[in-house]
């Protein structure tokens, strides 16, 4: 509960977790070796420097106090020292530095232990070091070079560290790239897959993950031989169901009209049933996905629909592109909807959406529709409410919502039942992301 608010900072993606795992220690590490660095290395080395440089000024603060006696003297040391001198009516400011210079705090520390003379330390300029020391007869400024007093080069380990850090970064992320990559091959071959699409894959990378590859393999070419045998035998069926039923239909032929007629329209119905029963099984097996405008293939199928005598119109048709979809079955999974509507209801009107990010096909009508309790029963083959469906629009067989659904779950989507709003019928989306 405590981390929940950090996750919506965290990537989404495993490249991006994977090299948020590699950096974030990397850069963690470089922080507490420079902490570590500056705590003791750096402070250690200053200490010692200073201490020497007080020593050096204690040696200047007793020949000012004897300069009188040998100016020479007094000479000679600040020439050796290097250190510039002088004798100021006031003292000029207060204890200075930079804010990031962290070692000037020890420098002011030391000088003041171990010079009591010294009033003020100035370390504003980071080049020089001006010290302000109160003698017994007169005032004494003193300013030398900062680096008698720090390390010079202290920047060069940074330098050295941070360049090497994200030399071996961009070295570990390019192999740990590599070694995701089979993992993104088989996020992508699964994804087309499930859209109905079969890409070519071959397993790789490390044991894991080709393993998970193979396994993948295996359960698509187990799902594509139950596919092929599931259509393979309902067509045997219907054909071979197709000669009897031939064979009724002569028969029928030489009977009365009387006896005739009902018998006829058993075999009618029997053979379209044998013939909804083989486009279910050819639902999920028919055509390669391929790229085509939803808008104007809505369009034709509303139009042809239309033709045929049936009170369908489109009523909206909104966004322009193309996406792969299988032409065939999604067709057939639009006619299907229109004829549902068109059998249960007066009439049925059809809009497309299409955005940047999916696919809405909509078809409404003006029947009875579904229950909301019934709606996941009325997907499943073979399903019939006759509560609440009107039967004497005709007969069906429970199999035109089931297409549509596996037609709209083979193309990666939903089929998503609802209540129409301008209708009052029955509300049925298909909903693709592209």
């Amino acid at each position: 509960m405590f981390f929940k608010w950090l996750k919506q900072y965290m990537p989404r993606s495993l490249y991006g977790r994977a090299a948020l795992i590699l950096v974030l220690p990397v850069v963690l590490l470089q922080l507490v070796v420079s902490f570590g660095l500056i705590q003791r290395h750096f402070e250690g080395v200053t200490n010692q420097m200073t201490r020497a440089a007080s020593r050096e000024v204690n040696l200047v603060l007793e020949s000012v106090a004897h300069r009188h006696e040998a100016p020479e003297v007094l000479e000679a040391i600040l020439e050796g020292l290097d250190m510039q001198l002088s004798f100021p009516d006031r003292i000029d400011g207060n204890n200075e530095r930079i804010w990031y210079d962290f070692s000037g705090r020890i420098l002011t520390r030391v000088f003041v232990e171990q010079v009591p003379e010294i009033q003020v330390v100035q370390l504003g300029d980071s080049r020089r070091v001006r010290l302000f020391a109160q003698t017994a007869t007169e005032l004494v400024e003193i300013e030398f070079d900062r680096n008698r007093v720090s390390a010079s080069n202290s920047h060069q380990l940074f330098v050295n560290m941070v360049f090497f850090g994200f030399l071996l970064t961009v070295v570990a992320y390019i192999y740990l790239r590599n070694q995701l990559r089979p993992i993104t091959k088989l996020a992508v071959a699964s994804e087309a897959f499930g859209r109905g699409r079969i890409i070519r894959y071959s397993p790789g990378g490390a044991t894991e993950v080709r393993a998970a590859g193979n396994a993948f393999l295996d359960m698509r070419a187990r799902i594509e031989r139950q596919i092929e045998q599931r259509t393979l035998m309902l067509s045997g069926v219907s054909h071979d169901l197709r000669t009897p039923l031939t064979r009724f239909k002569l028969g029928l032929s030489l009977l009365e009209d009387e006896e005739r007629e009902p018998l006829e329209r058993d075999v009618e119905e029997m053979q379209r049933m044998l013939d909804a029963f083989l486009s279910f099984a050819r639902s999920d097996s028919e055509g390669e996905a391929s790229d085509v405008d939803p808008v104007e293939m809505v369009t034709q199928i509303v139009s042809d629909c239309a033709r045929g005598g049936q009170q369908v119109t489109l009523v909206e048709a909104t966004g322009d592109g193309q996406m792969p979809l299988r032409l065939v079955a999604m067709r057939r999974a639009i006619e299907n909807l229109i004829g549902n509507a068109v059998r249960y209801g007066e009439k049925a009107e059809v809009s497309v959406t299409l955005t940047e990010k999916s696919l809405r096909i909509r078809v409404e009508d003006d029947g009875p529709g579904i229950a909301a309790e019934n709606r996941e029963e009325a997907l499943k083959p073979f399903a019939r409410l006759e509560p609440a469906r009107n039967q004497n629009k005709g007969l069906g067989v429970g199999l035109g919502l089931s297409i549509a659904a596996d037609v709209a779950r083979a193309h990666g989507g939903v089929l998503r039942l609802g209540e129409s709003a301008s209708l009052g019928g029955l509300r049925a989306d298909i909903v693709l992301a592209r």
